[in-house]
């Protein structure tokens, strides 16, 4: 199969040449511009996220042979939200090989970190499904780099950091609640708002619902003292 230069250049910013490109450029298809005769990345998305989960829970053994549970879990959580697979996605330039429909590049899909953090997962599975289990953990301990071992021993997320902020203060839980919605089906954009049982709200917008609610929290402690 013939590959255009900006593939080629793309292989060698991922650290992997496909024996079967195709694998690649199904990866890299949006559902925007999909048609039956050219699937998306969606069901590549499911699977790369259970490899990237599996390599990071091995690298974190490895790198903490003495951390709990307890300790393993937030900073597994850290390095494999779509935040931090869309990091990456910028850091090899994914954006720019991204196969999108019209509106969605209008509408600068390339660089929104839901799209990007789903094409992330959608590669690895690419590569794990082109070369195994053992070249895909190579690709992604090489991407995600020093993240692993310099990850935080407290890498709670923000709805978590919120969540304890109120409890500490014998405040009920967080509420989230969807103040709109907007957008194509295969691209929804959500409004989020949060409010604790003082009062105190903020509201955040994403391609998400979970990362709009990581948003609104993250701007809701923004207001707040940061709990401890």
């Amino acid at each position: 199969m013939k590959l255009s230069r900006e593939i080629n250049a793309f292989m060698q910013r991922l650290g992997h040449e496909f024996d079967r490109p195709e694998l690649l450029l199904r990866a890299l298809t949006h559902p925007s511009i999909a048609t039956p005769a050219r699937p998306d990345n969606q069901r590549f998305e499911f699977l790369g996220d259970r490899v990237l989960g599996l390599v990071m829970a091995e690298a974190l053994l490895a790198a903490d042979k003495t951390a709990r549970e307890g300790q393993l879990a937030p900073r597994f959580n850290a390095l494999v939200r779509k935040e931090t697979c869309a990091e990456i996605a910028r850091a090899i330039d994914l954006g720019a090989v991204l196969r999108l429909g019209r509106s969605e590049m209008i509408s600068g899909g390339r660089r929104k970190q839901a799209i990007l953090g789903d094409a992330m997962e959608a590669v690895i599975a690419a590569v794990y499904l082109d070369s195994g289990f053992n070249v895909a953990r190579d690709v992604i301990l090489t991407l995600w780099g020093d993240r692993i071992t310099q990850v935080e021993a407290d890498s709670r997320d923000a709805k978590t950091l919120l969540q304890e902020w109120a409890q500490a203060r014998g405040m009920a839980l967080p509420d989230y609640t969807e103040a709109a919605r907007s957008g194509p089906d295969h691209a929804p954009v959500f409004t989020i708002d949060v409010r604790l049982e003082n009062g105190a709200t903020a509201q955040a917008t994403a391609g998400s619902k979970r990362q709009a609610e990581q948003q609104a929290a993250s701007a809701l402690l923004a207001l707040l003292d940061r709990p401890e």
